[in-house]
Parts: C-alpha cells; structure tokens; sequence
C-alpha cells in the first residue's frame, strides 16, 4: 500500500521560536543517563570512583523524573522536538502522564538498586562495566517511557536489551551464558516482529509519530491493516513481557545473573513490554484492541493461573519469583482487556506497584541467601531466628506480592476485578482472585520453610549492610504507603488512563495550532 503523503509544507515545517525552557524536561533523563553512561564507561579502571559518581548520578535521575512528572500533572502533556523540525517530520519526545509516572518510578527502582549494587557487585564486576552498563539501561528504559515515536521506541528497546545482555552475563558464568541464550533469542525474535510491526505501519500511514498515527487511525480503519498490525503488536510486547505462552524464557533466565541485575530486570524490563503494549493498542488502536479484547482476556487469564502455579510448584526462590512476575504480567494484560477507565487505570497502577515490588522481592532473595546459604527451599530455615526484622519486612512484601490489605498490591486488583464484573468477565475476575489464592499458597510454603522451620546448620552471617538494607527498606516503605494512602496514586493512574483513551491533550502538545497534518 502506498504511503499517504502531508499536505504540510516542508517549508512551514522548521520551528523559528525558540523552544520552552520547560520542554528540555523531555530529553533531560535520557541525556543525562547516556551522558553519565559514557563518563562512567571512561572511569572503567577506577571502579571505586564508578559507584560513587553512579549512585549521585541515579539519584540525579530521580529528582529529574520527579520535576518532569510535576509538570505534566501541573501543565498535561509536553513535547520536545528534535533537530528542530515539528512533527510529523521531526523525532519528537512527547511526554504525558502515564510515560512520567512510569520513568518516575523506574528511577526509583534503579536508584535501590545501584545502592544495593554496592554491596552486591564486587571490584571485578565493576570493571566489566556493571554502573555504565546500568546507565545504559536506564536510558533504554527512559526513552522507551518519553518517545512519541514509533520507531524511536523500537531504537530504545534495542538499547535496553544490549545493556541488558551484558549485565546479565557479568560474571561470565556457565549458568550466566545459558540463561542470556535463553533471553536473547525470545527477545530478538519479539523484536524483529516489531519491527516487521514498524514497517507496516509506516507503509499505512506514512509516519511514525504517534499522535499522527492516533488522528489518522479512524480515517484509515476500512482500507488499512489494522487488524494485523495490532496483532504484531500483541504479539511482540506479550513476548517481551513475558506473557503465556511466549513466557518460558523468563524463568530460564532470571534466575542466573547476580540478583541485583534480576532485581533490576523484573522490576523494569517486562514493564517495558507492558507499557508498548498499552501505548499502541489503547492510544493508537484502540478498535482493533476491543475486537482482540477476547484473546487478550484468555492470554490475561492463562498467563495468571500458569505464572502462580509454577510459583508454586518452584524450589528455588528466585525462579519461585520470576513465576510471580509472570503472573502479574497477566494481571496487566487483564486490564488492558478490559478497556475503559477501570481496566487501564487498574493495569497503569499494577505496573507501577510492580516495578517497586519486584525489585524489592528480588533485592530480599539476596538477602535471604547471605542469611540461609543459597537459595534453595530444601536447604532453608531459621531466618526468623536470626532476625526479626528482616522476617517482617519479608512478610509485607509477601503479602503485597499475593494482593492482601493493607499493601500495595491490592487496589489494583479490586480495580480490575470490579472492571472484569462489571463487564460480566466473571471468568476473568475469577482468575485474578484464583491467581492471588495460588500465589498466596507458594508465598506461605517459602515463608513455613525458609523463615519459621528451624535451620538444619546453623549459619553466623556478617552483621547488618546498609548498603543492602537501605534500599530493600525504602521499597517496602513505597510498598506500605502506597498500599495505606493509595488516594493519590490512584487519581494519578486514572488520569493517566483517561488520558490514553482520550488522548486530545497529548494531540495538542504535538500539534498546538490545531491538528495532525
């Protein structure tokens, strides 16, 4: 089909007036991850003088989402054109609530785990680049969040996944190279159908902007398609979150990097997926998302049920929780099934409820193995005896991770099981409270046998590291506050979902004087 072609004049295309001060928000994280990136990678013979400059720089990063994130709740959304040619011709970053709130808390995330990285990744790991390497995934992760182009989003997964690459094989293990096998394939032929995804959709519309996509899509439906776009789409971002049945990848590979590097991929990378996947199938085709409502409800479903029981049936912590990631990929992709104001607003704060937890419950796995001695249930016990501090910091996030008040993660799932009711989904509601019952089981069976029976050795672990418990209590900290006072995260997140079911504000930031070409 050929490519439509702007009745813009190129000409009229070139911004004259300087850009607001403001707008340079939309780029500042990214440029500021590749800019630290390249400065630490510069430093790779003074790894000392990498982690301290590392963890200011993520802290920096933090502060910078937060100031971004203020300004799209105080003024909607912001753009930010590149090589100063306006959209559709120009790479624009285009910034609105749900990409803010979703870099945001990635930073958050990524901040936890550098400190934790202090006391996790030794001399050698640093020399193999593990703080440049964190940059460079943040900006992957960042610029996949900020872009309001089709085609820059792919540019930033692939920038995601090479860092991820080389954090996930940092040690150069025999298990390190399997696992990065695993994830490589599934993740680069995910990729290669997106972008397969990208080539059709410029051949339809002739641009890859997104809101030039999203005002053209209605005019396009009849003749263009859609339908198969949007089923690349769902295909390619279910493999890169992890839902079933592309899912077995994850489990094989989580589990064999050092756990701060799993940490940092379970909390961030699937979210990844599940954010393209809400971008393009809600704001850019959102018809085509209602006919594929049904099959994206099964995958919800099964991705669930399977996700819970193989937490279930897992001996090693760590794969135990790359399960629970799994699962609550499925809870996300039940929102976005549903559709609506409960169904998006309910998989917005899942996502972000997740990349906290699940950072946290990766950063508590490290903690139990320095405690119990590895991280097999076989081999656990005792870790309420040594400290019951940690036993009850470990609890909450159990509890938050099966869905039980007073924690975080359960509003989302209220939202999205009075979503799937309302709608008459009863089947799909079922699976979300059957996922939790399941998960609740897997997380009482590790807590009976790693925390409450008695140790068969007697282990003496090295006193309290701040550097470790710092972060893992800051998590649990967000987990605890968002689970107490969710009022404020859940206006944000349904403000964040109406604004990609109506997404005529993110049209104006783009094209303020009245439309897409």
């Amino acid at each position: 089909m050929a490519a439509p072609t702007s009745t813009v004049d190129l000409s009229a295309a070139l911004i004259t007036t300087p850009v607001p001060i403001g707008h340079w928000l939309a780029i500042l994280p990214v440029a500021h991850c590749i800019t630290l990136g390249a400065v630490l990678l510069m430093l790779r013979g003074y790894p000392r003088l990498q982690a301290w400059l590392a963890i200011p720089g993520l802290a920096a990063l933090a502060l910078i989402d937060a100031a971004l994130l203020a300004k799209v709740v105080a003024e909607g959304p912001l753009t930010m054109v590149m090589g100063r040619w306006l959209p559709p011709f120009g790479i624009a970053f285009t910034v609105d609530l749900f990409g803010a709130l979703m870099a945001f808390t990635a930073a958050l995330a990524a901040l936890a785990g550098g400190i934790y990285a202090l006391a996790d990744i030794g001399e050698s790991g640093r020399r193999y680049g593990f703080f440049p390497l964190l940059m460079l995934l943040m900006a992957g992760v960042t610029g996949a969040f900020l872009t309001g182009d089709v085609f820059n989003l792919y540019v930033w997964f692939e920038v995601l996944l090479i860092s991820s690459f080389g954090l996930i094989i940092l040690g150069s293990e025999r298990q390190q190279i399997d696992g990065a096998l695993k994830y490589a394939v599934l993740n680069l032929i995910a990729t290669m159908l997106f972008l397969i995804g990208v080539g059709i959709l410029y051949a339809v519309f002739g641009t890859l902007n997104m809101a030039d996509i999203a005002a053209k899509a209605a005019d396009l439906r009849g003749t263009a398609p859609l339908m198969t776009l949007a089923s690349l789409f769902l295909l390619a971002f279910g493999m890169k979150a992890a839902a079933f049945p592309v899912n077995f990848w994850l489990p094989a590979a989580y589990h064999t990097p050092r756990i701060v590097v799993s940490a940092l991929f379970a909390g961030l990378l699937t979210k990844v997926g599940i954010y393209a996947l809400i971008r393009v199938m809600v704001m850019l085709l959102p018809v085509e998302r209602q006919e594929l409502s049904p099959v994206i409800a099964l995958a919800a479903a099964a991705t669930i049920v399977v996700g819970a029981l193989g937490a279930l049936a897992e001996n090693d912590i760590r794969r135990l929780f790359g399960y629970v990631v799994i699962s609550g990929i499925g809870n996300m992709l039940a929102g976005v099934a549903l559709g609506g104001l409960g169904g998006i607003s309910g998989a917005v704060f899942y996502a972000l409820h997740s990349m906290v937890l699940m950072t946290a419950l990766y950063l508590a796995a490290g903690e139990i193995a320095r405690r119990g001695g590895g991280f097999s249930l076989s081999a656990l016990g005792g870790l309420y005896r040594q400290s019951g501090g940690f036993t009850a910091l470990s609890l909450v996030l159990f509890l938050a991770a099966c869905g039980l008040p007073p924690f975080s993660g359960f509003w989302p799932k209220v939202i999205l099981v009075k979503a799937s009711l309302d709608l008459g989904a009863w089947w799909l509601a079922a699976s979300i409270l059957v996922g939790g019952f399941l998960t609740t089981i897997a997380f009482g069976r590790l807590f009976l046998l790693a925390y409450w029976r008695p140790a068969a050795i007697t282990l003496t672990p090295s006193g309290p590291r701040w550097r470790a418990g710092l972060p893992l209590a800051a998590l649990t900290a967000l987990v605890v506050g968002f689970g107490i006072l969710p009022e404020q995260l859940l206006a944000l997140s349904q403000s964040a979902a109406a604004g990609l079911a109506d997404p005529r504000a993110y049209l104006h930031s783009v094209f303020p004087e009245g439309g897409a070409p």
